[in-house]
């Protein structure tokens, strides 16, 4: 009989919901416990928990000693972080036989942090990555278990990438954890990809206004970052807030003659503006706008 891997399960959101089914039902595993945020409602896990029979709590610090206590009694060979929000130290990562392994939806050791694919599309990147990699002391800095790459067009925006991470991230930490069931795998050094990698910020209140005197690569890339279901680029009219929530970016359009920010023309969807190298289509507005209108703070 084959001695299954016993796992302790972080998680929260649609990612977790799709890894959980893959794992759960497979002979190799054996989820011992559930641990959703402290700050969300994850209904959806408690349910899980009630239709597997399989303990479900919440622990305010990871790390405490209330909370390593109770880890320990459940003697998993290893703890798995799906979307969850908590630092893990020392302790706690050198509590299992295996540790501790995260699915981070960035191309590590580059895509380090948070609002990995709003940043993503800021950069105009032509593909993203999911990785699976244990937890170190520090943040996405962990050795790779398993890394996948996924295209990036120009049709793409938030809510589609969204969409691939929802099943790609399940898929790449389902398999990665057949690889450490069968014990067929090799951790790769971040390092040995890049000495230094790199971090994303989190993205805040404001970071959502639109400069018209950037290019419109950038701005149609910025739009298409924070579209729906993100918090939506936004811009004025004098002094009213509206709100973009997609644009088309024209493939060598002429530097128009205008002001960054002025509304050119009408189309047949939206409206062309202005930026500082030549001019973009705009479409989806919350608010009105018209030709001639002047948009910016």
């Amino acid at each position: 009989m084959i001695r299954k891997l016993k796992i302790g399960y972080f998680a929260d959101g649609p990612w977790s919901h799709n890894a959980f089914e893959k794992i759960v039902n497979d002979d190799r595993f054996d989820i011992r416990f559930i641990v959703p945020r402290t700050d969300t409602q994850d209904v959806t896990l408690f349910n899980f928990s009630k239709k597997y029979s399989i303990d479900y709590f919440k622990l305010k610090n990871v790390n405490s000693i209330t909370s390593i206590n109770k880890i320990s009694d459940y003697d998993c060979d290893v703890l798995v972080s799906m979307s969850f929000n908590q630092i893990f130290r020392k302790e706690i990562i050198n509590l299992t036989r295996i540790g501790i392994i995260n699915c981070h939806a960035g191309k590590l050791p580059f895509y380090r942090g948070r609002n990995i694919l709003n940043w993503a599309l800021i950069n105009d990147e032509k593909e993203f990555g999911i990785t699976v990699h244990f937890v170190d002391e520090g943040i996405d800095t962990g050795d790779i278990i398993l890394q996948e790459t996924f295209k990036i067009s120009d049709e793409d925006n938030y809510d589609s990438l969204l969409e691939v991470s929802y099943k790609s991230c399940p898929s790449v930490l389902f398999e990665a954890l057949v690889k450490i069931a069968e014990k067929n795998y090799k951790r790769i050094d971040q390092s040995t990809i890049h000495p230094v990698g790199f971090y994303c910020g989190m993205r805040s209140d404001g970071d959502e206004i639109i400069n018209w005197d950037d290019n419109s690569r950038n701005i149609f890339n910025f739009i298409r970052a924070i579209s729906k279901p993100g918090p939506i680029a936004r811009t004025y009219n004098n002094n009213i807030e509206i709100t973009i929530n997609n644009s088309s970016f024209i493939k060598d359009a002429p530097n128009y003659i205008g002001t960054t920010g002025q509304i050119l023309s009408k189309t047949k969807i939206g409206y062309l503006v202005k930026t500082k190298d030549s001019f973009i289509e705009i479409f989806d507005i919350n608010g009105k706008v018209k030709v001639g209108d002047k948009l910016g703070k």
